[in-house]
């Protein structure tokens, strides 16, 4: 055992903690509290950190994407940066070496010269006892404080080892150095070399300072048949301050130059980016329809130009525009105009073609037909020249929605009951799909407009469908209804896609078909949908059928952003069979999106069977009870 480790024995200790029975678990909890707390506010501290951080890293990245000029400022700071920490470096990389070989070589010279006139005092010297040796040694040394440019100047002068000779004194120095400071390889290399000097630098110790650089300098001399070794040591502490003080006044000058480099540029791109801020925000008000915005031109210098030219391409692209609306008013109050002056007419005709398809059976088979042909036509005639009407009100912006609150259920099933015959004749079954309990939703709509765009959307399904089923997917949410209706015939192209909504486009180029209307249901079941607020999309696949859905929201102000069904409500894929809609999305009755139950055909029950409209299934369109 030591004598310290005895000492620390021997000190009575306190026990850390001495409270009675009591007392533990009280202190014990205290401190547990106190340490939860300090958790507790460390936990806060760095979550807001954390938030600081991911608020600052967002807003840089935000800045950087929205922002030209901030982008240029930033990479052109990073690259000036680069350019000033290169230069600065190298600046005082060299300012640095210089420093120390002018010193170096000042020392060297004063070092040389000094180590000459002692030698040559020694060499002169006549001496016979210790004492004077000694005197003489310490008198002669003080030379070397004479003469040099330099006051931190030191010197020691040490006896080299394994000389015997009587006379001599083992070491003399300045005062502050000693043999310790000198490096090995120094002392070694003077003692082995009595004609050369040597150098090297060393960290001279200054006390409770620290170090100073310093170099030494080391030469042999000769007294009285004896050799020393005679250092002289130059601290450099004067020139490190110079050194210090320039690297900071280049460091200065460089945060200076950094400043006025990020303010040359922003000015600079400020000065050019404005103008193009100005265009784009321009651009964005022409397209949202201010054709009476420009740009405002100053000067004559490029970006006047450009404004200019800005200005000319708007004002050129407002006449054009302008004419195109003048001519689609025109048309559009062409057809407005032919259509009602048509209708008059048109009643007469109809009149007259009632009476002869009345009388029919009284013609002979040529004049029976010709009286048959007459009344379709122009009861097509008649269709044709409604939609016509309906579109003009809608160009004229003179259509008004009459909403009140019903239940769309009662809709779907009036549209599925005028349509059967339609799907009996074309073999096709009709279905409609929920999740919707009690199949009930009660919207705020014009009952006429959506049993319009309803009936159009299947009708157009059977007639495409080539026989395949047509399914009508029902269901909502908290602000909005979806109908989809799908088919799983002809289907359609992309490049059908972009216009099914067209006026007088129809899928049937040829128009071969008997069945359909004047290409116009589309048109005004899209007017219809947005009366209401409501979307009207279509999906379509050739040989996999198609999709129309509509969306409306359940409240009529209300701003929808999403619809409840997806487009198409059974993925996409070539699904003609129940089956594939109805097994691994179907579930009864729960919550979740594409979770519907079935109300079954409604073909059977309400066409056929009346009383029983729900071919024996509870969730049908009678047991509504409510959402």
């Amino acid at each position: 055992m030591s004598a310290e480790q005895t000492k620390h024995d021997a000190v009575p200790h306190l026990p850390a903690a001495t409270p009675g029975p009591d007392g533990v678990g009280q202190e014990g909890s205290a401190v547990s509290v106190l340490a939860g707390k300090v958790a507790a506010s460390f936990r806060v501290g760095w979550l807001r950190v954390l938030h600081a951080a991911r608020w600052v890293r967002n807003s840089f990245a935000r800045r950087w994407r929205t922002s030209l000029q901030f982008r240029t400022v930033v990479t052109t700071l990073l690259i000036a940066s680069i350019a000033v920490v290169g230069v600065g470096g190298y600046l005082a990389g060299q300012i640095s070496n210089g420093l120390f070989k002018e010193r170096l070589a000042q020392a060297q010279q004063e070092s040389a010269r000094g180590a000459t006139q002692v030698q040559g005092e020694f060499s002169n010297a006549s001496l016979s006892d210790q004492p004077r040796v000694s005197t003489y040694v310490r008198d002669t040394l003080q030379l070397l404080k004479v003469g040099g440019g330099d006051d931190d100047r030191k010197y020691l002068m040490v006896k080299i080892p394994g000389q015997n000779s009587k006379l001599n004194v083992s070491s003399s120095d300045s005062g502050g150095v000693t043999a310790a400071i000198i490096p090995d390889e120094l002392r070694a290399a003077v003692q082995g070399d009595a004609e050369s000097q040597y150098w090297q630098s060393i960290d001279l110790p200054t006390g409770s300072a620290g170090a100073h650089p310093a170099v030494v300098l080391g030469s042999q001399v000769e007294l009285l048949n004896t050799r020393y070794e005679l250092y002289m040591i130059y601290d450099l502490n004067t020139a490190q301050e110079t050194l210090n003080y320039i690297q900071s006044v280049l460091w200065l000058a460089g945060g200076i130059l950094l400043l006025l480099i990020g303010a040359i540029v922003w000015y600079v791109t400020r000065t050019v980016v404005n103008p193009v801020s100005q265009a784009a925000a321009v651009s964005e008000k022409l397209a949202a329809g201010g054709l009476e915005e420009r740009m405002v031109v100053r000067g004559e210098d490029e970006m006047a130009r450009l404004a200019t030219s800005f200005n000319k391409m708007a004002t050129s692209l407002q006449d054009q525009i302008n004419a195109l609306a003048n001519l689609s008013e025109m048309q559009q109050r062409f057809v407005s105009d032919v259509s009602h002056e048509l209708r008059t007419p048109l009643t007469t005709v109809r009149m007259a073609a009632e009476v002869l398809y009345d009388a029919r059976e009284d013609f002979d088979p040529i004049n029976k037909r010709s009286s048959e042909l007459l009344f379709h036509q122009v009861e097509r005639f008649e269709l044709l020249l409604a939609d016509l009407l309906e579109i003009s009100r809608f160009d004229a912006g003179v259509a008004d929605l009459d909403a009140e609150s019903l239940d769309i259920f009662s809709v779907i099933h009036s549209v599925i009951d005028g349509a059967s015959p339609v799907a009996d004749a074309n073999n096709c079954e009709l279905s409609v799909v929920t999740r919707l309990r009690n199949h009930q939703c009660i919207v705020e709509m014009d009952s006429r407009r959506i049993d319009r765009i309803l009936r159009n959307l299947i009708l157009n399904a059977i007639e495409h469908s080539e026989g395949k089923p047509v399914k009508v997917f029902v269901t909502a949410d908290e602000y909005a209804v979806a109908v989809a209706v799908r088919d799983y015939g002809i289907g359609m192209s992309p490049s059908a896609l972009e216009h099914v909504f067209d006026r007088f486009w129809r899928a049937d180029v040829a128009r071969a078909r008997t069945t359909g209307g004047s290409g116009l249901g589309l048109s005004i079941a899209m007017e219809d949908a947005r009366l209401h607020d409501g979307w009207l999309d279509a999906w379509g696949v050739p040989g996999e059928g198609s999709c129309f859905r509509l969306t409306l929201p359940r409240k009529q102000g209300t701003v929808i952003s999403h619809s409840p069904v997806p487009l198409p409500p059974d993925g996409g894929g070539h699904a003609a069979g129940a089956g594939s809609l109805s097994t691994a999305p179907v579930l009864t009755h729960t919550g979740s999106i594409g979770v519907v139950g079935a109300l079954g055909s409604l073909k059977a029950p309400v066409v056929h069977e009346p009383g029983n409209n729900a071919a024996g299934n509870p969730g049908s369109s009678n047991d509504k009870a409510g959402q």
